[in-house]
């Protein structure tokens, strides 16, 4: 099994259990940035704000796992399968975004650990937080070099240790007195521009529905097994963020652990978390770059984005002040996605074979064609929908909108005759 395999995976390979599936991503979720999403879930009652982090996590989590049987049916990576919906050219659009944002996702996962790392160790080397910074990126990217497999085993052993470093976290909250809050009741408006980041945040995942769970040949256990390695993780970390920044009086994860008085334990789970969560975005990352450049070595694609994204964590407080914003921004790019996949999977129940994904002889197009008006039109309505909304809420208007514009191209497609003919 090759570390970056962008072909469809034989019959005989399908051999992942659930228990990894889930450990994947769990791992993925298990991460400093989750707790910060608690953090920015402010400006209402201690309630209130538990309420709409539990639906975003939840209605986040559904959405990418209602897509895994996807991945078990077609045997592609997520890159592949979307063509199905945008076309080739169309896929390639969305393969350039995920190459491009996730420097960024593993830049800003290497800041947050190599901070904590500085605030914990002694003497010189506490000064050189971009070295920590590489080396941490140098060890999840070798990780990644090993396949599936190898960031399997590796989660079989970090994910229980995150775990671990969870409970004591929670235990923290507990014992620590927090601090008297008081919020006007808040509007319908206010709950759904507030549930549009929990829930952009699990949307983030969206383009790895298919990269692990084409591994499992189960596509129910598929969608079960990712359904609660991003709910559970999320349901668990996003509200001891909001706890823990409540205590800290701040958003930033490296404050939140030191004051719950965590030490070693909260070091420990932002170091391991950026390691399991950076190997899911590499992957992702390299097999984007071979979506666009099919003859790039899987090494040589897996050293790019782990090393591009170790460089850019010298930028420390750039990642960390605009992290806010950078959610924003990926929400409104991949939540109509979600929506347009979901009606072409799941409601109009399309059905393809591997084969009709990939050029074919002497680079011909192949059968779902190169655009997909369709999809490309839903992509883009969603997208603006989402941003021209987002003062009373983005996301429910924005998957509305990319569902509904889909399945009307997919009617006048038909036409009369009911053909089969791609939107």
């Amino acid at each position: 099994m090759q570390s970056v395999e962008l072909g469809a995976v034989a019959d005989q390979d399908q051999t992942q259990r659930p228990t990894d599936l889930f450990l994947i991503f769990a791992g993925a979720n298990i991460v400093a940035t989750t707790l910060q999403i608690g953090g920015w879930v402010t400006g209402f009652s201690f309630r209130t704000a538990m309420l709409v982090i539990a639906a975003g996590a939840i209605g986040g989590a559904w959405l990418v796992a209602a897509l895994a049987p996807v991945g078990s049916r077609l045997r592609v990576p997520s890159i592949v399968a979307i063509r199905a919906a945008l076309g080739y050219r169309g896929a390639q659009s969305v393969a350039v975004l995920l190459f491009v944002t996730n420097f960024a996702w593993i830049a800003v996962n290497n800041v947050i650990a190599a901070s904590i790392v500085a605030r914990l160790v002694s003497g010189p080397a506490a000064d050189h937080q971009a070295a920590w910074a590489v080396a941490i990126g140098v060890l999840a990217t070798i990780t990644v070099l090993g396949g599936p497999r190898a960031v399997g085993y590796a989660d079989r052993f970090a994910v229980p240790a995150l775990f671990l470093s969870g409970i004591a976290m929670t235990i923290a909250c507990l014992r620590t007195p927090w601090p008297a809050t008081t919020a006007p009741a808040a509007s319908v408006t206010q709950v759904l521009r507030g549930f549009d980041f929990p829930f952009g945040y699990q949307t983030t995942w969206l383009l790895m529905f298919a990269d692990y769970s084409r591994y499992s040949r189960s596509g129910r256990r598929s969608a079960v097994a990712v359904f609660a390695g991003l709910g559970i993780t999320a349901l668990w970390f996003m509200p001891l963020g909001l706890i823990a920044s409540m205590v800290a009086h701040s958003q930033d994860p490296g404050a939140m652990v030191f004051a719950l008085g965590l030490g070693w334990w909260g070091g420990t789970l932002l170091l391991l978390g950026t390691l399991t969560t950076n190997f899911v975005n590499i992957y992702m990352s390299a097999l984007a770059l071979k979506s666009l450049r099919p003859d790039t070595g899987n090494a040589g694609a897996v050293w790019l984005i782990g090393g591009v994204g170790a460089a850019l964590s010298v930028l420390n407080s750039v990642w960390i002040e605009q992290f806010a914003n950078f959610i924003g921004l990926l929400a409104g790019l991949f939540v109509p996605i979600g929506g347009l996949l979901i009606a072409h999977f799941l409601i109009l129940k399309r059905t393809h074979a591997a084969a009709d994904l990939y050029p074919g002889p002497n680079r011909a197009a192949p059968r779902v064609g190169l655009w997909s008006v369709g999809g490309m039109t839903a992509w883009i309505a969603g997208a603006a929908v989402f941003y021209l909304a987002a003062p009373i809420g983005g996301t429910l208007p924005s998957l509305t909108v990319s569902v509904l514009i889909y399945l009307g191209a997919a009617r006048v497609a038909a036409g009369p005759t009911r053909s089969k003919v791609h939107p």
